[in-house]
């Protein structure tokens, strides 16, 4: 019973004197400086976010609704059956199906998932590869980021606050939380439970960075491109977004920042023209942006120079 008192009067002097530095001038003056910082934090946090809900597009058909009755006299309600979920990433078949599926998951996706082998499903996971390239690097970076920011006023702050309550710490100084799930990855899911509800099987494909580099791949041997694309398209790949920032010298196209002044900065790979407006996925129409200049560019057509000889910087600021 003392022990509990004991540790209950040492929690509600460290609420006290938390809540007391919390409100001093001294750590009001500390989260002033370095605001702006904070605030571009957030804003990258924000753009992670964005990239993460990149929609597909792509989703099973939709074959109605309907009511079912089982006049059976067992009824059929047994485990398995009533876990049975009927959704668009779920594709409830025979066992045969899914045991096929485990080893020929591309084909039986696109199969079952109604998705076409066409361009136009390939530039859409050649997006959604993209886009989630970009949110995995993003987070890592903002976290190192995050890291040097607080290792900047780390002398400022008193070390019990810094050990003892660092979360607390970086909620006040207005940090958002960094998601480092990966949830949001589509998954596809092909079940087959038995007609008596005792048995089940589950194939899950993951599409995560790796699956979404090679199902853009497969779907590329299997789209048939119109003869005046054929020769002239690249796949928007890992190893072409790495060589498109190389090439770029790890420098937006745009602002001139560059990841040798700001080592955690978060470059992009974006389309000079849109392939919403025709553009092609081809190295002369890819160039490196860092993420606040893609985020601005949106789906305009801007050229990395003007015929006029303006620096990307100097066009910036008009």
């Amino acid at each position: 019973m003392i022990i509990l008192i004991v540790i209950f009067i040492i929690f509600i002097c460290w609420e006290i004197y938390e809540t007391i530095y919390f409100r001093s001038e001294k750590f009001l003056t500390i989260k002033r400086r370095i605001e702006s910082y904070v605030n571009n934090c957030n804003e990258l946090n924000s753009h992670i976010e964005s990239l993460k809900n990149t929609y597909l597009g792509i989703n099973q058909l939709d074959y109605g609704q309907a009511r079912y009755h089982d006049e059976s006299r067992w009824n059929y309600k047994r485990p398995e059956l009533k876990k049975q979920k009927y959704e668009p990433n779920i594709y409830n078949c025979s066992r045969t199906i899914c045991d096929n599926a485990r080893k020929q998951p591309f084909k039986y996706i696109c199969k079952y998932f109604n998705i076409k082998a066409t361009e136009e499903s390939l530039s859409q996971f050649e997006n959604v590869l993209n886009n989630f390239e970009s949110a995995e690097q993003g987070k890592f970076l903002l976290k190192s980021e995050k890291e040097n920011i607080l290792n900047s006023i780390k002398n400022d702050i008193p070390t019990l606050i810094r050990v003892f309550g660092k979360k607390k710490l970086e909620k006040k100084l207005g940090f958002q939380s960094i998601d480092f799930s990966t949830t949001y990855f589509p998954r596809y899911t092909f079940k087959y439970v038995s007609s008596g509800g005792n048995a089940s099987m589950q194939c899950d494909v993951v599409m995560d960075i790796e699956n979404l580099n090679r199902f853009v791949n497969y779907l590329s041997e299997t789209v048939k491109f119109k003869k005046s694309v054929a020769g002239q398209r690249s796949l928007m790949t890992s190893a072409l977004r790495q060589k498109i920032m190389q090439r770029d010298n790890y420098t937006c196209k745009i602002c001139g920042a560059s990841t040798y002044v700001e080592p955690n900065l978060l470059l992009e790979i974006d389309h000079i023209v849109p392939v919403s407006k025709g553009g092609l996925t081809s190295e002369d129409n890819l160039r490196t942006l860092c993420w606040r200049c893609n985020r601005k560019k949106g789906a305009k057509i801007e050229y990395p120079y003007s015929s006029q000889n303006i620096s990307p910087v100097e066009n910036n600021n008009t």
